[in-house]
C-alpha cells in the first residue's frame, strides 16, 4: 500500500480511499486515463474510483475498458502508445515494478531500439508470477535510488538501466549507450560507480566498470604525464624531442624540429571546453600548413596503453622520416 501511495502523490493522483467527489465516476475514470497514457490497474479502480469487482467486469462488458494483463485495463480502446504499453506492463507485474532493460533505456532516451518485448524488473523476494508476454527480471539490490519517473511510468534511473543493459549487449553498443547518456548530461561517474558497487554480483558489475575506466579522471596530471611519455620515449631508443617548443606562434608539448613532426597531450579535464576544442582544431589547421604533422595523444591512453602508443608513435616517426627528402 505504501508503494501504491507513493506512486499516486508521483503521478499527482490522491491517496489510496480518498476520491474526488468533483466528477462523475467516469469522468473522474477519464480524468485518470488521460494521465496515465490511457491504462489504468484494478487497484486504481478499485482503491482510487470505488469500483467494484462487478462493476469493473459491467465495464469490460460495456467497452469502456479493455482487458491488457491481469488486472491492467485500456480505458475506451485499445490503440495504446508505446508509452501506454510501457505502463501496462509496469501495472501488470505489481507495486515496485520498474520499467527495465532495453525497454527502459528506450524510455529514458538512451537507445532507439523498440521497448517491445517489454522488460520489467521486480525484488527478488516477490513472489508475483511473471505475467505473460513480459519479461519478468527479479533483482537482490534495488535501492530507492534506482527507481525514477518518466513520463508518469516508474522505471530503473539511469545508472541501474546501464548495469542491466552491460550484461546483454557488446561491448560497442553499451559504448555508445554511455556517450548518449553523455550528451543527454545523464551521466553521472559517482552514480554509477554506486550501482556497481551495491551489485558486486551482477552479470553487468565488470563490463560495466571496464566500459567507464575512460570516464575517470587520469591517475596522474599534465605534468607527471610529459615526463612519462619522454621517459618512455627515450627508453624506446627514439630520438630525444625538444619539450615546449615555440614554432610558428605555438607552444608544442613535443616536437622533432628535422622531422616537422609534434605530438601533443590532450586532457579532456582542461581542453573540454566548446572554446579550447574550436582552437585546438585552427591550432592543428596553422601546424598543418607550415608542414608540421601534429599527433594527439590523451592522458587516459598513455595510461591504458603506455608501451602500445610508444610503439605507433615510433612507426609514424620512421614514417615520417623515410617521407621526408
Amino acid at each position: 500500500m505504501a508503494v501504491l501511495c507513493v506512486a499516486m502523490r508521483d503521478k499527482g493522483l490522491p491517496r489510496p480511499g480518498v476520491r474526488d467527489k468533483g466528477l462523475p465516476r467516469d469522468g473522474r475514470l477519464a480524468d485518470l486515463a488521460g494521465r496515465q497514457h490511457g491504462v489504468v490497474s484494478i487497484r486504481e479502480l478499485e482503491q482510487l474510483l470505488g469500483y467494484s469487482r462487478s462493476g469493473v467486469a459491467r465495464a469490460v462488458a460495456s467497452g469502456r475498458l479493455h482487458p491488457l494483463h491481469r488486472g491492467v485495463y485500456a480505458v475506451g480502446h485499445t490503440s495504446l502508445s508505446p508509452r501506454g504499453e510501457c505502463l501496462a506492463a509496469v501495472l501488470a507485474a505489481g507495486p515496485g515494478a520498474l520499467l527495465s532493460h532495453y525497454s527502459a533505456a528506450w524510455l529514458l532516451g538512451l537507445a532507439r531500439t523498440s521497448p517491445s518485448p517489454f522488460h520489467v524488473t521486480i525484488a527478488k523476494h516477490s513472489r508475483r508470477a511473471p505475467p505473460p508476454a513480459i519479461r519478468l527480471h527479479r533483482a537482490r539490490n534495488l535501492a530507492g535510488e534506482d527507481s525514477a519517473l518518466e513520463h508518469g511510468i516508474s522505471v530503473t534511473a539511469v545508472p541501474r538501466t546501464l548495469l542491466d543493459l552491460a550484461a546483454l549487449v557488446k561491448a560497442d553498443w553499451l559504448q555508445r549507450i554511455l556517450e548518449r547518456t553523455e550528451e543527454l548530461k545523464l551521466f553521472e561517474l559517482r552514480s554509477v560507480e554506486s550501482v556497481i558497487d551495491r551489485n558486486r554480483g551482477h552479470r553487468g558489475s565488470a563490463r560495466l566498470r571496464r566500459a567507464i575506466a575512460s570516464y575517470k579522471p587520469p591517475v596522474f596530471t599534465r605534468s607527471d604525464a610529459e615526463k612519462l611519455l619522454l621517459r618512455l620515449l627515450v627508453e624506446a631508443g627514439l630520438p630525444r624531442p625538444a619539450t615546449a617548443y615555440n614554432v610558428e606562434g605555438h607552444e608544442l608539448d613535443f616536437y622533432w624540429p628535422e622531422l616537422r613532426f609534434a605530438v601533443e597531450l590532450d586532457f579532456y579535464e582542461t581542453h573540454g571546453t566548446r572554446a579550447a576544442f574550436e582552437r585546438d582544431h585552427l591550432r592543428d589547421e596553422d601546424l598543418a600548413l607550415a608542414g608540421i604533422e601534429t599527433h594527439r595523444v590523451t592522458g587516459r591512453r598513455l595510461e591504458r596503453e603506455p608501451q602500445r602508443l610508444v610503439e605507433r608513435l615510433s612507426e609514424l616517426l620512421g614514417r615520417r622520416r623515410a617521407s621526408m627528402p
